[in-house]
């Protein structure tokens, strides 16, 4: 039987519970810009639903934290700060922009979540079912938000590469803060 080694548990709990809350700040932003400047009543429910899903995973990893007795990361308030910013500013843009935020970080938390499943041992077969099932749905996200407009031509390009840097530095930084 391989064991999980405990610090790595403790990173991918951390860090994909902030990765949920993350997304779930994302959503939050922009359904704010929608419900105030931008009106797509179609858009808002698409982003509601994802939001939904966002927040299923995020109990479940809350749960785990208490659980285990694993602290959150620290950056937690500026994680929110800087996904409502984020939300926000791609639902102002316009729904390719906010369409492809949704795919940029779902293609980035896809990945992530594929090798986390690598480090977890027989152990952990929970864990590591839920991530499974949880990367399954995230990558559902990607195909809803091209399905619905997302976009990497010209300038969409750049933001797509400043969004997954910024997805991939936040998961560095959330896993050993």
């Amino acid at each position: 039987m391989i064991k999980t080694n405990k610090k790595t548990l403790e990173e991918i709990i951390r860090v994909d519970h902030a990765g949920e809350r993350g997304a779930i700040k994302i959503y939050e932003g922009q359904l704010l810009a929608l419900n105030t400047l931008k009106q797509d009543n179609d858009l808002k429910k698409q982003i509601e639903e994802m939001k939904d899903h966002e927040l299923e995973h995020y109990n479940f990893f809350e749960k785990e934290l208490q659980k285990r007795k694993i602290a959150p990361t620290k950056l937690l308030p500026l994680w929110d700060l800087l996904g409502i910013g984020l939300g926000f500013g791609t639902a102002i843009l316009g729904k390719k922009a906010t369409m492809l935020c949704t795919a940029s970080v779902e293609e980035v938390i896809g990945e992530h979540y594929k090798n986390q499943t690598y480090k977890l041992g027989d152990d952990e077969k929970d864990l590591k079912e839920n991530i499974i099932k949880f990367r399954d749905e995230e990558l559902n996200h990607k195909d809803i938000a091209y399905e619905g407009g997302a976009t990497k031509e010209g300038l969409y390009g750049l933001l797509d590469k400043v969004i997954k840097a910024s997805s991939k530095l936040a998961i560095t930084i959330s896993e050993k803060v």
